[in-house]
């Protein structure tokens, strides 16, 4: 008889923070289950973008989805490596609160493929579905304005996410500090090896064909965007990747 004793590859902890409040303010930070964010961040980051106009923000608390918004180009949680690289070691994530990035040009033509998300928000986005905010949850609204020509490039989504990314960042490098003890709740998960067991493989179709239609592989920070690869770029090749990787956010839908 051969060793049917579990092997343990990878152990991948995730530790989650409630956020009960997000406000506007000068600075970022978290206290108290309240996170706040710069409302004058990218005031003078954009003086010299080629693609991208302005940017603003502003929190959409629940039940007050009854707004205009451009095409929504991502909603992204927020989450950080503390230690380890993805789908190992030590993630914290923030519960209670989503970023939504969207996006069109100063002329209002909408940053969109194959159809577009703008319009009121409360008919253009379903709560409580994987990927998506709760019915509870808050909303930080990342709004885009590109130049003219948004559609003639990927250079203009990919500058959208970039810099929606490192808005993020700055709330990452906040999380990192947080006192682990102090985390709302706190999982587990194993990558393990479970010799004479049945081998199972999901096979996963993503899109890859430009524009709004893209996926980021592999960024620094989970769901993130720097130091990641376009599906695009490396040629639509199949990607293999263990559960704990794709579970901490190694893929990310930029869609």
């Amino acid at each position: 008889m051969g060793n049917n004793k579990e092997i343990e590859m990878r152990r991948l902890v995730i530790k989650s923070f409630h956020m009960k409040e997000v406000i506007l303010g000068e600075e970022f930070s978290i206290h108290n289950q309240t996170l706040i964010v710069s409302k004058n961040y990218f005031k003078d980051k954009l003086q010299q973008n080629s693609y991208v106009d302005k940017i603003n923000i502003d929190v959409i608390y629940p039940h007050q989805h009854d707004r205009k918004i451009n095409s929504i180009m991502d909603i992204i949680p927020i989450s950080t490596k503390v230690l380890g690289r993805l789908g190992e070691g030590i993630t914290h994530t923030l519960t209670g609160v989503y970023i939504m990035l969207t996006g069109a040009d100063k002329k209002g033509n909408q940053m969109a493929e194959f159809g577009s998300s703008e319009g009121n928000l409360k008919d253009k986005l379903f709560l409580e579905r994987p990927g998506t905010p709760g019915k509870e949850d808050i909303i930080i609204h990342v709004d885009v304005i590109f130049k003219e020509g948004l559609m003639s490039s990927r250079k203009y989504p990919l500058e959208g996410h970039r810099l929606c990314d490192i808005f993020i960042q700055e709330i990452r490098d906040i999380m990192k500090k947080l006192p682990g003890r102090q985390c709302s709740e706190r999982h587990e998960f194993y990558d393990k090896i479970r010799p004479n067991k049945k081998r199972i493989a999901i096979v996963k179709q993503i899109a890859g064909q430009g524009a709004m239609y893209d996926n980021q592989l592999f960024s620094k920070e989970p769901s993130g965007f720097e130091g990641g690869k376009s599906i695009i770029d490396i040629g639509n090749v199949p990607i293999i990747m263990s559960p704990n990787e794709y579970r901490d956010g190694a893929l990310r839908s930029m869609v």
